[in-house]
């Protein structure tokens, strides 16, 4: 399936919303919540545009509930635990990038440190991959990880892992996702990078409507979702 045409005329300051009269540029929705993007930390520097063919790779599959047209590419700056700024890319669903630009600015302005941000397809859409390799990501066509009769709310690009080394997934069966997040399931003291009930990162999503898996009963502190799924 061809994707979208880029977005060719998006601010990159502030939140990079498209200009309305911009050929093949639409505007993200905003979240039911009524949440607006802003205030957004400018130095996030965020551009949403359509989802090249390259940047989809094997983590669009035949027979996803979503086609590259619903999806959209966020281009966006993040701290890294280096304490420098790097450039990292997220594929998400077209309703989902303005709340998670405000998620990711208010992230920013925290200095939340993200280990990397890259998309799925550089994984060959691998999730196990992805994990071992702390990536922060969020589209990716697949099952759920450790319960493979059920389709994961990645699959529509309606959900974000952030760090998963330092928030891990304790799946159905009781096994750690990733192995090396391990030591990370005692979640006290509080190291860089490790997802809180009463930090940043869980505070904006909680802000935009979306539901984190670090309360659920089998806990994946990495997984945020739009419908708790």
């Amino acid at each position: 399936m061809r994707p979208t045409r880029p977005v060719s005329a998006c601010l990159t300051a502030v939140a990079v919303l498209c200009a309305s009269a911009a050929p093949g540029c639409s505007p993200a929705p905003r979240p039911e919540s009524g949440v607006p993007v802003r205030p957004v930390a400018p130095g996030l520097a965020a551009r949403v545009t359509g989802v090249p063919a390259v940047k989809l790779g094997a983590s669009l599959r035949d027979g996803c509930p979503v086609g590259a047209r619903e999806l959209r590419l966020i281009r966006m700056n993040h701290w890294g635990f280096d304490g420098r700024l790097h450039r990292g890319e997220l594929v998400a669903h077209r309703d989902a990038v303005e709340p998670l630009l405000y998620v990711f600015g208010r992230a920013f302005a925290a200095r939340f440190p993200i280990r990397r941000m890259r998309v799925a397809a550089v994984y060959g859409g691998d999730d196990r991959a992805a994990m071992a390799d702390d990536n922060t990501s969020a589209f990716n066509c697949r099952p759920v990880t450790g319960d493979p009769g059920k389709l994961s709310r990645h699959s529509w690009g309606l959900a974000v892992d952030v760090n998963p080394v330092e928030n891990p997934y304790v799946d159905v069966h009781g096994v750690v996702h990733p192995p090396a997040g391990r030591p990370h399931l005692r979640r006290h003291p509080v190291r860089p990078g490790m997802v809180t009930e009463d930090g940043v990162v869980a505070a904006a999503f909680r802000r935009v409507g979306w539901e984190w898996g670090g309360s659920w009963s089998h806990p994946d502190f990495q997984h945020f979702s739009s419908d708790g799924g």
